[in-house]
């Protein structure tokens, strides 16, 4: 299914979670100086214009990172992930947001690669055209990242930090993910995953996370923002999660601050909540 255009959504509370998360799993990695790999499996466009388009259209933006961006009491970890999205604003309009992509280029060294992968035909012309000029140090590819990924794994540095981020339009999706991380672990076990995923009403999307932790892994954590209660009709994503297989040991603390303060912000008519768990010694 090739429907699915990330910009109508570019900005919203779901991409806070996803992107604050990501800030803090790159800077994980880049503690040490060897170099790693950012394999992003559904890289999307790149980038998204908020002040034309699609994003214009129902304005997610909105209830998201607008609801951050003029704040002063951001939690430090919090500030990080704002002052990233200012910088790719130098004019100090909020006109663009970054995608998964552009937020690693942010934060990448001259030593560490990026490899994109998108199947969209306009999306992937749009990452080529975001990211040329940058030579070796990204590769992309107009590929199903689900496939792609097998033949990455494990990268030549033995560091990497994969982000799996599907549409979910097609519910096969969900079982993919499971697949694709329970292959990618034979190949690399010692790898960063992390997995977005929708809060929907949808079977499929509640079982994904009980699915995850059924994966041979030392260590995981889960983490949800819910900013609605879910709707009496049944339909719309009412929240979203992310799933880290070998978190940082680090990311459960950050998450205990910074969690609440996102309810607050982002929460709506007072339904907002969270979720955390982590798990060590998983028993891989």
């Amino acid at each position: 299914m090739l429907s699915y255009r990330h910009a109508f959504h570019a900005g919203n509370h779901a991409d806070v979670l996803k992107h604050f998360i990501e800030v803090q799993l790159l800077h994980y990695l880049a503690q040490k100086d060897k170099p790693f790999w950012y394999i992003d499996t559904h890289a999307g466009a790149g980038c998204y214009a908020l002040d034309s388009g699609y994003a214009t259209q129902n304005a997610e933006y909105e209830s998201g990172i607008a609801r951050l961006w003029g704040r002063d009491d951001l939690p430090a970890p919090l500030a990080e992930y704002v002052a990233l999205v200012k910088r790719i604003n130098p004019d100090g309009q909020m006109k663009l947001y970054p995608g998964s992509p552009l937020v690693a280029q942010e934060l990448l060294r001259e030593q560490d690669k990026m490899r994109l992968f998108e199947l969209h035909p306009t999306d992937s012309e749009l990452l080529q055209q975001n990211f040329a000029g940058h030579g070796s140090q990204v590769l992309m590819q107009t590929a199903d990242g689900f496939g792609a990924l097998k033949a990455l794994l494990p990268p030549p540095p033995r560091r990497a930090l994969v982000l799996i981020d599907p549409p979910y339009e097609d519910k096969q999706d969900y079982q993919r993910v499971v697949s694709a991380l329970r292959e990618g672990l034979k190949r690399f076990a010692g790898g960063v995953y992390a997995v977005w995923y929708p809060q929907l009403q949808r079977a499929e999307a509640r079982q994904l996370p009980e699915q995850l932790k059924q994966l041979p892994v030392k260590s995981w954590l889960h983490v949800a923002l819910s900013v609605h209660a879910p709707s009496e009709d049944g339909f719309g994503m009412y929240g979203s999660g992310m799933f880290i297989l070998n978190p940082p040991w680090l990311l459960h603390g950050v998450l205990q601050q910074v969690m609440p303060y996102l309810v607050k912000h982002l929460g709506q008519n007072g339904e907002g909540s969270y979720q955390l768990e982590f798990e060590e010694n998983a028993g891989a």
